[in-house]
């Protein structure tokens, strides 16, 4: 349950930071437009993670959910 959330968070964090990495390293060589839009859309993906990370599934627990 937590591995499966942890994998998504870790998957869009490298997205983001192969985004960024290859926004600034190599497309700027190309297409300085396309790296920006690149690093916007990198910017985006990390509040968007948080969210991804903290969402509830339906076999969690919580904290303030009593016990059965």
């Amino acid at each position: 349950m937590y591995a499966r959330r942890r994998r998504r968070y870790f998957v869009l964090m490298g997205v983001c930071v192969l985004l960024f990495g290859l926004g600034g390293g190599l497309v700027r060589l190309w297409s300085v437009p396309a790296a920006v839009a690149m690093c916007v859309v990198a910017m985006v993906i990390p509040p968007v993670a948080a969210i991804v990370a903290n969402r509830r599934e339906p076999d969690d627990r919580w904290w303030d959910e009593p016990r059965r």
